[in-house]
């Protein structure tokens, strides 16, 4: 925010130059990383700003980098050993808990 500026007077503002914002109640935003890892925000401030056309997000709060639950190996695993799809192998491991052979009785 600017300094000397009230909330109300920068949301006018914003209106002014057709910028709408919208407070998004979340309890957690999951960012699903290429490198295997998950960057995880858990209490997090979500805010949708629409500008232009464009759909902007801006997340405040503390971030941790967590391990992915379900590993490549254990997805291609069961794809293998039951011919079913990658959708259908990660929600058995998820409902399994990631237990592969769990996962895998399930769908045979």
């Amino acid at each position: 925010m600017l300094p000397g500026v009230n909330p109300k007077q920068m949301q006018a503002m914003m209106r002014q130059m057709g910028i709408k914002n919208e407070e998004i109640d979340a309890s957690k935003v999951t960012i699903e990383t290429h490198s295997g890892n998950n960057i995880v925000i858990n209490n997090p401030q979500v805010m949708k700003i629409m500008m232009q056309g464009q759909e902007s997000w801006q997340i405040t709060g503390e971030a941790q980098e967590v391990e992915q639950d379900t590993s490549k190996k254990d997805i291609q695993t069961i794809i293998q050993q039951t011919g079913c799809t990658e959708a259908q192998a990660k929600q058995a491991l998820e409902d399994s808990d990631g237990d592969l052979a769990e996962a895998i009785l399930k769908l045979s």
